[in-house]
């Protein structure tokens, strides 16, 4: 007789928003630092000591929802043309740009199927996952789609269960005394968070409403026999801020001031929910066959200088939520799938979030995943969740065509190139490169452009190539109304 193969693991994809690399006790660079003694995330420590802790890791982007459609096809921005963050069909949400316009990108986001013009089809992870026996459930912020279209409701997009997830990328409020509305302070109504009534009028915040809800459907999951492929995507820790009562005075009685300890509130809240969820599987004796994967959307969101405003501490990365440099596209990462990875790794490879497609469909079982390849850019992670080799010979692509709509170091139209450790940056407005080693300058503060010219010009090429290769649009000048040209350079 043959041995009935083992169940696939669960998977559980852990998503924070806008999360800085700093804003945990986990440290991610090399030494503690002053901003991981600030912070109480102990469940992120436990998971770091049960598996492996990326410090090289990255966001697809600098802002959310172009990640979030990496996460659920493997693509690349620049090839979904979902560059930046969704809400209207009718309405671009890129700021202003005194020289530049945004390309005619896909302001629509993502969609399972054909929809509207001006959205990206593909298949999508969660009904991937379903079509090989998952559960599928979302719980939290979507972010997938624009307003009206198919892709606003995650259920369109594979997911069995939608809890709380639509169309808007923030909570209109976090508190449930506010219904989880934004009307009390004149916000529009299409920020209010959904699907929540029975909370309405309680004090429970909303990342504790959320994790009640995602606590439920593992629990009914597990008691069905079912394996489940988890999103759980926090609202957490994106403006606007308020205060998590069950952490917030123990920050100000440390002496932080009211927006600095609503923050550290946030980010207590949301380690306090992984905990909650990595004991329910313990306690429903499936944790063996759980794999939990840590990370953000993009990097912390940075104040930049101006006072009063709310933000996070990225030092020594460079700049924050936005720009090109590392402050806004380096993220916490965090993976622990029992029986594969080593326990307490630093891994120093770099990673990218397009590589989670293709390793949660390896996790799940891998039957599909050579079906889906075709347009994937992320690669299968498991080699470096397996082995303590950590290779990193790779080459990441960032593109964001983009007015952001806030002042910054960084924050304008660019590209961006990564091989080893030398970064290039191509920013359209006024054709400057910048070219950083962010093994000896991760605060990427010394531009080696012009000293080391032969190296720029070769990842110019590169980034060139890559940019054509996958149909990425430019933005457009003002002057002309044609698209900014690609980086182009000659000699070596």
């Amino acid at each position: 007789m043959h041995a009935s193969p083992p169940p696939p693991p669960n998977i559980v994809l852990f998503v924070v928003d806008d999360m800085g690399w700093q804003d945990t006790s986990v440290p991610f660079h090399t030494s503690v630092t002053p901003w991981n003694r600030r912070y109480r995330t102990p469940n992120m420590e436990r998971l770091a000591r049960e598996g492996v802790l990326f410090t090289n890791a990255y966001a697809a982007s600098p802002v959310c929802t172009p990640t979030r459609v990496s996460l659920m096809t493997g693509m690349n921005p620049a090839r979904t043309r979902v560059t930046n963050w969704t809400l209207r069909l009718d309405r671009d949400s890129s700021g202003a740009h005194a020289t530049l316009l945004p390309p005619r990108w896909n302001l629509g986001g993502l969609c399972a199927t054909a929809g509207p013009d001006r959205t990206w089809q593909a298949p999508t992870l969660p009904a991937i996952l379903r079509r090989q026996g998952y559960r599928t459930i979302h719980v939290g912020k979507a972010h997938f789609g624009a307003i009206g279209t198919p892709g606003a409701d995650p259920r369109n997009l594979g997911f069995d269960v939608n809890i709380a997830g639509h169309a808007a990328g923030g909570p209109g409020s976090y508190l449930g005394e506010q219904n989880y509305s934004g009307s009390s302070r004149g916000a529009e109504n299409v920020w209010d968070v959904p699907g929540l009534e029975k909370y309405h009028g309680t004090n429970t915040f909303l990342t504790e409403a959320l994790t009640n809800e995602a606590v439920r459907e593992v629990e009914r999951a597990v008691a069905d026999g079912k394996p489940f492929f988890l999103n759980m995507a926090h609202y957490a820790v994106h403006v606007p801020f308020a205060p998590d009562e069950r952490f917030y005075q123990r920050y100000r009685d440390e002496g932080l001031d009211h927006t600095e300890a609503m923050y550290a509130a946030l980010v207590e809240g949301m380690d306090h929910s992984l905990g909650r969820l990595m004991d329910v599987v313990d306690s429903l004796g499936v944790a063996g066959r759980t794999a939990v994967i840590f990370v953000s959307d993009n990097g912390g969101l940075a104040a930049h200088g101006r006072t009063g405003e709310p933000h996070t501490h990225n030092a020594p990365l460079r700049s924050g939520k936005g720009s090109a440099y590392e402050g806004g596209i380096r993220v916490p990462m965090i993976v622990r799938w029992p029986g594969v990875t080593p326990c307490g790794l630093r891994c120093t490879a770099p990673v990218i979030s397009d590589d989670i497609f293709p390793t949660v469909l390896h996790m799940a079982g891998g039957a599909d995943a050579a079906r889906y390849r075709r347009g994937v850019d992320g690669s299968d992670l498991t080699p470096l969740l397996r082995s303590r080799t950590q290779k990193a010979a790779r080459t990441f692509l960032w593109h964001y065509p983009h007015a952001w709509g806030v002042a910054g170091p960084g924050i304008e139209p660019f590209s961006a190139i990564r091989a080893g450790d030398w970064k290039l940056i191509y920013f359209y407005a006024d054709r400057r490169y910048e070219l950083y080693n962010l093994k000896d300058d991760i605060s990427e503060s010394r531009n080696l452009a012009e000293r080391q010219s032969g190296r720029a010009k070769r990842l110019a090429r590169a980034l060139r190539e890559r940019l054509q290769a996958i149909g990425a649009q430019t933005p457009v000048e003002k002057a002309t109304g044609l698209a900014a040209p690609l980086p182009n350079v000659t000699g070596d």
